[in-house]
């Protein structure tokens, strides 16, 4: 298994992966804080220099991830803690938060694939903005002072014939944006992550880089305006979990299981109790 290599986009599981023998990464921070009562654990990987992102394989940003073991459970009460405790990072991300913008919301996946469909469920249920503002002004929400905030589903190539970067280069051409917030569903290395782990990063997103099918890069470079990336696990690759239960203990071939991605049974119901969570998230962090 010398070759096999883990599949993950949480930086928090890469720095894991890299081992307790190289503890110091030069050009690598971690905080962690942990809300006891909330069961909430919020763990912010800082990747400042050209060294530490070689190291994590990762570009140079902040990932922000926030733990939840009871994310999906019925628990409304719950939820909102989790959905203030991801408002208040998704605030401490964004570039000059408390001054106005225009922001673009951009749900990725493909709404036919459960475990790929967070992206489009979350954007059915942000809070729009922009449309009535320009038409009526910030006075129809009987406020002074208040973010123009769209959306966009772009779907996916099979679909449109079409990049989703090319897409939303065009929505950017037009709408000329101020942020882009893109929400995305991701892969992880560990089973107790999958749907249970929200990760916010400033570095952008590259779409279908979790199952191995790289498209192009939506990042500041790319569209030429700030990126934050939201992201959920929902799979886990499916040699990643037999590397893990062999335990190293006996030789096998992954090469077959390279393609195979596993979710949970109930993923359906997973996806909508977490893409209502980031909704809300979303919602109040662009409240001014």
């Amino acid at each position: 298994m010398s070759c096999f290599q883990v599949r993950t986009d949480l930086a928090l599981e890469a720095r894991e992966s890299i081992g307790e023998a190289e503890e110091e990464i030069r050009g690598v921070s971690v905080e962690e804080i942990y809300d006891e009562k909330n069961e909430i654990r919020v763990t912010r990987v800082v990747i400042d220099t050209k060294n530490g992102a070689k190291a994590m394989g990762k570009p140079i940003g902040v990932y922000t991830t926030l733990e939840a073991p009871r994310m999906v459970e019925p628990d409304e009460n719950y939820h909102q803690e989790i959905s203030s405790a991801l408002a208040k990072e998704l605030k401490d991300i964004m570039p000059e938060a408390e001054k106005e913008k225009s922001v673009l919301i951009v749900g990725l996946g493909n709404r036919d694939v459960t475990a790929d469909a967070l992206g489009p469920n979350v954007a059915d249920n942000l809070f729009i903005t922009r449309h009535v503002v320009m038409e009526y002004g910030k006075a129809a929400y009987n406020k002074a002072k208040m973010h123009m905030v769209s959306s966009i589903i772009p779907g996916v190539m099979a679909k449109t014939g079409m990049e989703s970067a090319e897409i939303i280069k065009g929505v950017i051409d037009q709408t000329k944006p101020d942020l882009v917030i893109v929400v995305d569903a991701l892969a992880a290395r560990s089973t107790k992550r999958l749907n249970r782990t929200i990760q916010i990063t400033n570095t952008g997103i590259h779409p279908g880089s979790g199952v191995g099918n790289h498209r192009n890069a939506l990042t500041e470079e790319s569209l030429q305006v700030p990126v934050i990336a939201i992201g959920v696990p929902t799979v886990v690759d499916a040699a990643t979990i037999v590397n893990d239960a062999v335990s190293g203990e006996i030789e096998l071939n992954l090469a077959e299981l390279n393609n195979m991605y596993v979710t949970s049974k109930d993923v359906d119901y997973q996806i909508k109790q977490i893409s209502h969570v980031i909704c809300d998230a979303i919602n109040e962090a662009l409240e001014l």
